[in-house]
This record gives structure tokens, C-alpha cells and sequence, in this order.
């Protein structure tokens, strides 16, 4: 028996690769298919299914493509309607893979079609269960993202009745392998480790420690974060397919030189620079949007970049395909290509750049008593403002920041210094800024972790800087 976790860091993304004497299976794959042909390859394996474990919000699967390649059907739980082929398994069936076998476990509550997959090796004798967004290390799925008519409190009883009677049942060294980490959106609270067992769940975990579905209902429901927007698009692409990712790659790696690239954003074109945050901050081409590819750049590029206009790419020479095949993980299919030669190119042709002026957490510090017109603006989410801030900064998360009227309240006159966790969104935030034209902004480099550390260094003299 062989098991291995392909985990995504970018989208906090876990897909599995099964395989015993020479039959393999897939769970949750990405968009990019490569790593579990290649997995195949070195097993010496046939990819025989593919399995979803329900229809993904946060991603685009990879089911289609590779479905397309391998012929390995599509496997999805019940009451799952698709425009495409696929196998809609009915609860308790079981599927063999060489000497193991999974079993259907369907598990509304996340979503309708919800399933998990139970595994059992080659003693007949139970091993893991993949949970998909059931159940999480720490945390369980969050029960407010179907929409309709079906409320999250229903759904909630849902989750409740799932876990009571399908996963908490099996033994305590069961080991969970759920399809989300840390930071995804998919979860409220999710833990550090990408796996666990039912035991330490039983023991570690908020949800599963309620004494009563009431009381499970209240505490799974509250507090949740808005989903981020182009969560339903990607459930809707989920359900009816996609264009290939090799037509996507084939458009998107088009070279565009200096002059056509021009062409484009005169044609409302939206260019994505996907530098290093400092790089861009030094110089980028007048209304680009910055997204760096060292964060989590699918999740912001699907919550900050419209969706129905052509997109063009500004990256480090060799990071097209990578940029490409991510913005294809979480939707994109307008990608025209990418500027030939990269930003020297453009700087090289004697175009107009713009660049982020950036300050130290010190030099903010001493502003603030002297200038009547400084702003300081906290783009980080409420629950990290809330945690502690720069004395009144206003909280203008970055995700609301797609939408100009969040800066309705900026004035021409007003000196804004921008500041996240550690610096990273804040150039976002910059550019989107820029962007709308709005320019009297500077960029606090280190972010609210540097603030902290330069208010503690000095204490005395600058304790009013802080709540």
C-alpha cells in the first residue's frame, strides 16, 4: 500500500495518490495533472479512478484533464449532478484498488453531495478516511457555503449527523487525511498538520467536543469570515468543465513585445505583475495589479481579479507557466499572453513606470504626531485589526478593496501609509490604490510585525503609536 499527500501550500490544498500492486487512485487532484502522471509512472501504476469528495469552491479540479488522459472515471458521491461524464456512487459502495478498498461515505453538511472515502488496507481492516472539507484537523467544514434556499444552520445539522454517524464510529487510529490546511477559507480555524486520527480529533477538536447537536449547530455557525467571491464560479466550473489547461497554456504563453503588450491594455486588457513584492515596489508598469507568486497568490488573484476581462502577465523569466497554471487552478481562462523580455523590456523602451514609496516602521512612528493629514491604513482582516493596530488606523481589509467605494471615504489631502501582517499585502493594497488613482500612499516595509517589534524597542517614548 502506498499513500502520499500532494499538498499545495499556495491553496492549503491536499490531493492524495493511492496505489497497490499496480492500480492507483486519485482524490482531489489540481488543475495541473503532471505530479500524479508522474507518480503513476514511477509506481509503474494505472491510474484507475478518480474520486471527488465533493465540488470544490476554493479550486478548479483537475478531474476532467486527467480523466481525459488516463480514462479513469470521475467518481463523485450522491445526489452529485454533472455536465460531464461521471460516476455518481451510491453510499456504501466499494471500489478495489489492487488490495485495498474504498468505501463510500456520504456526509452532507459541508455541501450536499459531501462524501469522504474510507480505506481499508490488506487485511480488510480500516486505515485512513479522506474527509475532503468534512472534517478537518481541528475544525470541521464550514456550513454556509451552498447558498439557496438551505440555511446554514441546516446544513449544520447535516454536518452533525454525518460525523455522529459516519466518521466518529471508526476506530481511534483511523488516520484522517483532509483536503485543507491551515489558511484555507474552507474551514473557520483549521490546525497547523495537514493529517491527524479520530482519536486525537476526538480529543483536540472544538467541534467534535459539543455536547449536543444544538449545541455543535451554534459553534460551527458563528464567526465565519465572509467567503471569498469567486467561490461560486469555481463550483459552477467544477460542475459543467472547462477548457483543457493545454489550451490554456498555449494562449497564455503567447510573448506579447513591448508594443503589442500596449495593444492589449489599450484594449482594457488588466496586466498582473507577479514579481517579488520589494522588485515591484522599485518600479512596475503604470496600473498593474501586484500579486506576488511567494504568497498565496491563487487565493488573492480569485478574490481581487475580474473574471470577464483578458488578463496579460508581467513575470521573473521562467514563471510564466507556473503564474499561468495557477490562475487556471482557481478559474481564470482569459490569459493572452505575457510582456517579452519582462519589466527591463518595458523600462528598455523608455515606457512610463510607477513605483510604491516604502517606509520604515520608525519613520511611521515619527510622522504620526507631525502630520495633521497622515492616515494610516490597516488592510489586514478585522479579527487580526482586532488583535491589535496602530492608535486609529482604519481597517480596510484588502479583499474589500476591489470595490472603490471603500475608499470613499479617503480624501485628496490625505498622506495614507498602508500596513499588513508583514508587508506583502499591503503592496497589493498599493496597487489597487494606484490603480484607482489614488498615489499619495507609502508602504510600512515589515508590516504590523515590524511596528510591534520597533514599538517595543521603544516603549517609552513612542507607546502612544499603539492600542
Amino acid at each position: 500500500m502506498f499513500i502520499k499527500q500532494l499538498y499545495t501550500n499556495g491553496l492549503s490544498e491536499a490531493a492524495y495518490f493511492i496505489e497497490s500492486e499496480g492500480e492507483a487512485a486519485v482524490i482531489d487532484p489540481l488543475r495541473d495533472i503532471e505530479e500524479y502522471l508522474l507518480l503513476a509512472k514511477e509506481r509503474n501504476a494505472t491510474i484507475k479512478y478518480i474520486f471527488e469528495t465533493h465540488f470544490h469552491a476554493d479550486f478548479v479540479s483537475g478531474h476532467i484533464d486527467l480523466s481525459k488522459t488516463t480514462s479513469a472515471p470521475i467518481i463523485y458521491g450522491p445526489t452529485s449532478e454533472t455536465r460531464f461524464k461521471a460516476t455518481v456512487a451510491k453510499d456504501g459502495e466499494v471500489f478495489n484498488i489492487g488490495k485495498l478498498q474504498i468505501t463510500v461515505l456520504h456526509t452532507p453538511g459541508h455541501t450536499i453531495e459531501s462524501t469522504c472515502y474510507l480505506l481499508k488496507d490488506e487485511n480488510a481492516q480500516d486505515h485512513a478516511i479522506f474527509t475532503g472539507d468534512t472534517l478537518f484537523v481541528g475544525d470541521v467544514g464550514r456550513p454556509d457555503l451552498i447558498g439557496g434556499d438551505t440555511t446554514k444552520e441546516e446544513m449544520a445539522v447535516m454536518l452533525y449527523e454525518s460525523l455522529q454517524q459516519k466518521i466518529l464510529p471508526l476506530a481511534d487510529h483511523v488516520i484522517i487525511y483532509p483536503a485543507h490546511g491551515p489558511g484555507s477559507s474552507s474551514g473557520k480555524n483549521i490546525g497547523s498538520a495537514t493529517q491527524s486520527t479520530i482519536g486525537e480529533q476526538k480529543q483536540t477538536n472544538y467541534a467534535l467536543q459539543q455536547d449536543s447537536r444544538e449545541a455543535f449547530v451554534k459553534v460551527v455557525t458563528e464567526g465565519l469570515a465572509a467567503a471569498p467571491g469567486y467561490f461560486p464560479l469555481n463550483v459552477k466550473t467544477n460542475k459543467e468543465g472547462y477548457d483543457s489547461i493545454d489550451t490554456l497554456l498555449q494562449n497564455g504563453l503567447t510573448e506579447l513585445p513591448v508594443k503589442e503588450f500596449k495593444e492589449h491594455i489599450a484594449h482594457d486588457a488588466v496586466v498582473i505583475d507577479t514579481r517579488n513584492a520589494s522588485v515591484f515596489s522599485n518600479g512596475f508598469i503604470p496600473g498593474s495589479i501586484f500579486i506576488g507568486l511567494e504568497g498565496k497568490f491563487a487565493e488573492w488573484a480569485g478574490s481581487l481579479l475580474p473574471f470577464d476581462k483578458p488578463l496579460i502577465l508581467v513575470t521573473d523569466k521562467g514563471q510564466e507557466k507556473e503564474t499561468i497554471t495557477r490562475l487556471a487552478g482557481v478559474g481564470f481562462s482569459k490569459i493572452q499572453g505575457y510582456l517579452k523580455g519582462g519589466f527591463e523590456a518595458w523600462q528598455n523602451a523608455g515606457e512610463k513606470i510607477d513605483l510604491i514609496i516604502e517606509v520604515e516602521a520608525d519613520e511611521l512612528a515619527m510622522d504620526i504626531p507631525f502630520d495633521e493629514n497622515l492616515v494610516v491604513v490597516d488592510v489586514r482582516k478585522e479579527v487580526e485589526y482586532a488583535d491589535g493596530h496602530v492608535k486609529e488606523a482604519v481597517n480596510i481589509p484588502l479583499g474589500n478593496m476591489v470595490d472603490p467605494a471603500s475608499m470613499a471615504d479617503i480624501e485628496d489631502t490625505d498622506n495614507l501609509y498602508l500596513y499588513c501582517g508583514s508587508g506583502f499585502r499591503s503592496v497589493i493594497a498599493a496597487s489597487l490604490l494606484k490603480r484607482q488613482g489614488i498615489h499619495n500612499l507609502r508602504n510600512v516595509v515589515g508590516g504590523w510585525d515590524k511596528i510591534k517589534s520597533e514599538s517595543e524597542i521603544k516603549t517609552e517614548k513612542d507607546a502612544s503609536v499603539l492600542n
